[in-house]
């Protein structure tokens, strides 16, 4: 465990790479992220045109990138790897079609159980969430206490994503490698300077 978790920055699900990219390369400098996850919602056309806009801003800006669950267009558009949204279904599947040195994710929403059989199947990180109320995710807020718990006992990484607030941040930073954020950003009219003041 570190001190202090690292951003782990969400693009806008159903982003549009020309709209976006001015935007995504002002809230990068701003605050730089480990890692970029290119969310799911578009065509896969429009998923091709954000994975490339992507891929050269982070690339430049030496931040990893992943994409929600297409396991081709992360080997097509040269991504760093996936982030896969069903848990540990899929982390052996993409682990063989990316590679060893591909990151694999894997959302588990509230289940310590789902991952747990993530991390055992080879996943690089575990995400759990919605961290408080969110009409994006499914289900009642995860515990924080898993967060401790697993921080405590597993080696593998874990991310806190889904409705964080700036208190939250302060409640999970002694216990997390990462903290998502997106919506949280992407909604506001100055997404940079939201970002700014929620990582303070």
């Amino acid at each position: 465990m570190t001190d202090a978790p690292q951003l782990y920055l969400m693009t806008p699900a159903g982003a549009q790479a020309s709209s976006l990219a001015p935007m995504l390369a002002e809230v990068m400098d701003r605050v730089a992220p480990a890692c970029l996850r290119i969310r799911g919602g578009a065509e896969e056309d429009e998923l091709g045109r954000l994975a490339d806009m992507a891929r050269e801003i982070a690339h430049a800006r030496d931040v990893a990138v992943v994409i929600d669950d297409h396991v081709k267009l992360a080997l097509r558009h040269g991504l760093d790897g996936v982030h896969l949204n069903d848990g540990a279904k899929a982390v052996r599947y993409a682990r063989k079609e990316l590679g060893d040195d591909a990151i694999v994710g894997a959302f588990c929403g509230t289940s310590r159980h789902e991952g747990m059989n993530a991390a055992e199947a080879g996943a690089d990180y575990v995400a759990f969430g919605p961290v408080s109320d969110s009409a994006l995710y499914r289900g009642d807020p995860v515990e924080l206490e898993l967060f401790q718990w697993w921080s405590e006992m597993i080696e593998v990484p874990v991310v806190a994503e889904g409705a964080i607030t700036r208190e939250l941040i302060t409640q999970l930073t002694p216990i997390t490698d990462f903290i998502a954020l997106g919506p949280e950003i992407w909604t506001q009219e100055d997404p940079a300077a939201t970002l700014a003041l929620l990582w303070g």
